[in-house]
């Protein structure tokens, strides 16, 4: 990941190396014997974004495992308000110097991240304890945009922390990365 450069005192925005476009910040708290404030989210952070127009909040429990997700046109922005994730995102874009690279990294309590995730980077995480994950997208609900690839395709190579997870039945039914069929594939340039 290299800097990007700071908004605020002690804020860093890491830009992923592994994969074009993934955005990591590193947000500023500031506590006190009563607790802390984070400030986890600033439209400025993502100057090639768009606005985000939706937040959603996901509970789960340690041992469940989300994904691999991904959108055609949609772009996410992730923080894991308590507990632990391990989140890997991989890139499906055709035409992406990262296409098939993949990112691991926790989120959580230790760390205290957030994350953008561009469309047509799959991204899934596994709950490595109880946990709440709130994100913002940059577009409504569209059930034709909820994509799915394979969380265990050798493809992606993940290297989750459990060798069984909780799994939904959607995510236990996702493709492998090879059959995503042409018209669901992203691509450079494609969103809309």
């Amino acid at each position: 990941m290299q800097p990007k450069g700071n908004t605020l005192a002690g804020l860093e925005i890491e830009l992923s190396t592994p994969i074009e476009g993934v955005v990591v910040i590193h947000p500023v708290s500031f506590g006190d014997d009563r607790g802390r404030f984070t400030e986890t989210y600033r439209r400025s952070w993502f100057p090639h974004g768009r606005e985000m127009v939706q937040g959603s909040r996901s509970d789960k429990i340690a041992g469940s495992l989300v994904g691999l997700h991904y959108h055609l046109h949609q772009a996410d922005y992730w923080y894991v308000v308590s507990g632990r994730a391990h989140v890997v995102l991989h890139d499906l874009r055709l035409g992406s110097p990262s296409d098939g690279a993949t990112l691991e990294l926790e989120l959580g309590d230790k760390t205290g991240l957030g994350l953008f995730i561009p469309p047509g980077v799959a991204h899934g995480f596994y709950a490595v304890t109880d946990m709440m994950l709130t994100y913002l997208v940059d577009g409504y609900y569209n059930p034709a945009d909820e994509l799915g690839v394979a969380y265990n395709d050798p493809a992606v190579a993940a290297n989750w922390p459990a060798a069984a997870p909780v799994i939904s039945e959607r995510d236990q039914a996702n493709p492998s990365r090879d059959s995503i069929p042409d018209h669901l594939r992203p691509r450079v340039g494609l969103r809309t």
